[in-house]
């Protein structure tokens, strides 16, 4: 009678929230991931689920993990893709696998991270990977041009003019990489729940705002369930 009560307790267990962030170069998004996860796991302290996580940088790495193939192939992951002629060349010289094969294995660990819930998901287009997910959150972080260029120097350790090549060459390579292999537009409005200026709230307002958003889907996760 015991194990049939778990395994009741566990069938109407609800699913757990999942979070997307897309951003503009230094709108500070790894920053505020990390900040929500936090203030989430505070949040639910003493409860026996599992703590958030981040999967920023390491995204690229967690792919390559699941998919069993050499880390040195980081440099060939999405969002710094290299031109489509340049990719069509190297993949045939055996150089690496073509930047749709790693895009399907970034599709397939970003819905298995997102199935398990409690997890920060940082760009490789998350959102539009997990669009039709009910238990997904999505948010857009964008600040001023000058404000993230001044982020980009401290946080970057750049000189101003490198600052400037550096958000220009990243959010160039994010806006060419969802439209090439997710036909979208990544300041379309419609793709994201929230959309928070960082530059105009600052990360701990806008860690909170994301943190409610959690806590109202959290709450109708929990009630579809019961």
């Amino acid at each position: 009678m015991q194990a049939q009560s778990n395994l009741a307790s566990q069938a109407i267990r609800p699913q757990l929230p999942a979070v997307t962030i897309s951003r503009e170069t230094a709108a500070g998004a790894v920053t505020i991931a990390k900040m929500v996860a936090e203030r989430l796991d505070h949040r639910e302290k003493g409860d026996d689920r599992c703590p958030w996580a981040v999967f920023d940088r390491n995204l690229a790495e967690k792919v390559l993990e699941d998919h069993n193939l050499p880390t040195k192939l980081k440099e060939f992951m999405p969002e710094d893709a290299i031109s489509p002629v340049d990719d069509v060349l190297e993949e045939l010289l055996g150089l690496h696998p073509s930047q749709w094969t790693l895009v399907q294995h970034t599709i397939e660990t970003v819905l298995r991270l997102a199935a398990l819930g409690n997890v920060v998901l940082v760009g490789m287009g998350a959102n539009l990977i997990t669009a039709r997910l009910k238990h997904v959150l999505h948010v857009r972080l964008v600040a001023p041009l000058d404000q993230r260029l001044r982020h980009a120097e401290q946080y970057y350790h750049l000189s101003p003019k490198d600052a400037v090549e550096f958000v220009r060459k990243h959010d160039l390579a994010r806006r060419r990489f969802v439209r090439r292999y997710f036909n979208a537009d990544i300041d379309d409005p419609l793709g994201y729940d929230l959309t928070i200026n960082t530059g105009q709230l600052g990360f701990a307002e806008t860690t909170r705002i994301i943190g409610e958003g959690v806590a109202g889907l959290k709450s109708r996760l929990e009630h579809k369930a019961a």
